[in-house]
């Protein structure tokens, strides 16, 4: 007898209530949410936002982003870290872009150090939505870290044309820094996506 691989299925997210329950209207408390460090973290606080959007540029309501990220000083959360845990920070968000009237996406953060491999300030990110088979793994690097970003080894390996669609812009315009960072699922600004 041949074995064959399970097919595909689009992903949901198919239990939504346990995964962006305030997304679908439920009062449960979330294993994640787009608070990723508290107020007493270590380093400069921001803001991050923006909208998923279809290949004709409309905004997509039920899309899951997920979220990784190190500390300030560029430091990945890990059980396993001889440095000691950080309850503060888990360096993990989710939200569903349905949690807000414009269907936007955001988490309150700090901004990530450099991580030890010479890799610039970055957030590492991942979509779901339906009507895709898997999900999408993306980066957000900062405008403001020009030489950080020219320095970067993932950044350099991208066509000059296309590496804007993965730096948020800055606009220090709120009380607190805000980068606006959308993701464009196909078209002709689509997001650069990593094969993983």
């Amino acid at each position: 007898m041949t074995q064959k691989q399970t097919p595909s299925q689009t992903i949901g997210p198919f239990f939504a209530y346990g995964l962006t329950p305030e997304q679908y209207g439920y009062n449960l408390t979330s294993i994640a949410a787009p608070e990723v460090a508290s107020k007493d973290q270590a380093g400069e606080r921001i803001r991050i936002e923006g909208q998923v959007l279809d290949g004709e540029g409309a905004t997509v309501g039920d899309a899951m982003i997920e979220i990784w990220q190190a500390d300030a000083a560029g430091r990945y959360a890990h059980p396993a870290d001889s440095r000691g845990s950080n309850a503060d920070f888990t360096g993990f968000g989710r939200v569903g872009t349905g949690t807000d009237p414009e269907q936007r996406f955001f988490f309150e953060t700090i901004k990530p150090g450099v991580v030890g491999d010479g890799q610039a300030p970055h957030i590492n990110v991942i979509v779901f939505m339906r009507g895709m088979l898997n999900h999408a793994y993306t980066r957000i690097y900062f405008s403001d870290e020009v030489e950080a970003n020219a320095a970067d080894p993932v950044l350099a390996g991208i066509p000059d044309d296309r590496r804007g669609t993965l730096i948020a812009k800055r606009d220090d315009s709120a009380s607190e820094p805000v980068y606006r960072f959308d993701i464009h699922m196909q078209g002709a600004d689509e997001t650069v996506f990593f094969d993983l």
